[in-house]
């Protein structure tokens, strides 16, 4: 087990060991246990982290901070657009002096083609662990949650099938972070993933060719098909998500031609019973309920969102304690 992560960094979970994402499990679990017995976890005692979001938030906000409390220290919240950086400050300033206020940074920023870029500038410049709270690749914070979902509901995940599904949504042309790092994370622990996109809404060629040799090194599957009903079938997991069409149309646009043609993509009770009997749905929340999936599906009994979404403060708590505490 890999004992000493001080200092480490956590942008994508591609950086880390398969024995150290072990290790990061076994702690979340921990955290879990201790939250439930109401044992105080002071391993962060007066140190500080900053958080800068460039996008709203609610889990990943809220999970740093009550986590960071919970661990006895301190998280600041910085909303860039009443910082420095609004006015053009460049990336290693605030990274410089952030790194000499406290113990840690992380940052959410999930512009395409700059989210990324920011935050490994970020990293290249900080003395202390930078922590990536979603960017337009990668959302590790989530990525881990999911994982540990998956595995508190079903234990050996080998050889389990889960289906990550584009589903139609209105709200704003989302991400593709969530869907890329649950493909690249689920085939080494040996999962059996289906990715299912109507064409146009693919992920890149690198995540994917990424994502198949992790599968090959694990025992995992990945297999992407173009087919809804497909995915569905005996699928013991389901993560229906909306996300944007970045990698074929760079335009800001939501509601397009594309969009429009694939509205019959969405989770429904016919598309349930298509999968296996006991079937789990996911979603990193929020949800575009009526659009992305029905209320009866994300509110019925095959809905595990909020024991993932609680998942969200102990994962952040175990990121915390390893790379900003130790020896």
């Amino acid at each position: 087990m890999q004992s000493n992560f001080k200092g480490k960094h956590f942008i994508s979970l591609q950086d880390w060991a398969k024995d150290e994402i072990d290790t990061l499990l076994e702690v979340s679990m921990e955290m879990k246990r201790n939250f439930a017995m109401g044992v105080p976890t002071p391993h962060l005692l007066y140190k500080t982290i900053f958080l800068m979001f460039f996008e709203q938030s609610t889990r990943t906000r809220n999970s740093m901070e009550a986590g960071i409390a919970q661990l006895g220290g301190h998280g600041t919240f910085l909303d860039t657009s009443t910082t420095q950086i609004a006015h053009g400050e460049v990336a290693k300033d605030t990274a410089v002096i952030l790194s000499r206020y406290g113990h840690g940074i992380a940052c959410r920023n999930c512009g395409w083609g700059v989210g990324n870029s920011y935050i490994r500038e970020i990293e290249k410049w900080s003395t202390v662990p930078v922590m990536n709270l979603q960017c337009d690749l990668y959302h590790p914070m989530q990525g881990i949650a999911d994982l540990m979902t998956m595995r508190e509901k079903t234990g050996d995940l080998r050889g389990t099938r889960v289906s990550i599904i584009w589903a139609y949504a209105t709200s704003h042309k989302k991400p593709i972070s969530v869907p890329l790092t649950q493909v690249l994370l689920f085939p080494r622990y040996g999962l059996d993933v289906t990715l299912a996109y109507p064409e146009g809404y693919d992920l890149p060629v690198w995540a994917v060719e990424q994502a198949g040799a992790n599968a090959g090194l694990h025992g995992g599957k990945v297999k992407i098909t173009h087919n809804m009903e497909e995915a569905y079938r005996d699928a013991q997991f389901v993560i229906p998500k909306n996300w944007g069409s970045w990698v074929t149309d760079q335009s800001d646009e939501v509601n397009d031609e594309l969009l429009e043609s694939n509205k019959g993509w969405k989770c429904t009770e016919e598309m349930i019973k298509l999968a296996d009997k006991d079937v789990m749905y996911m979603h990193a929340l929020p949800a575009d309920r009526n659009n992305e999936v029905d209320d009866s599906v994300i509110d019925g009994p095959r809905s595990i969102v909020y024991d993932e979404a609680e998942n969200r403060l102990h994962t952040a708590k175990a990121v915390m304690t390893l790379t900003m505490g130790g020896k």
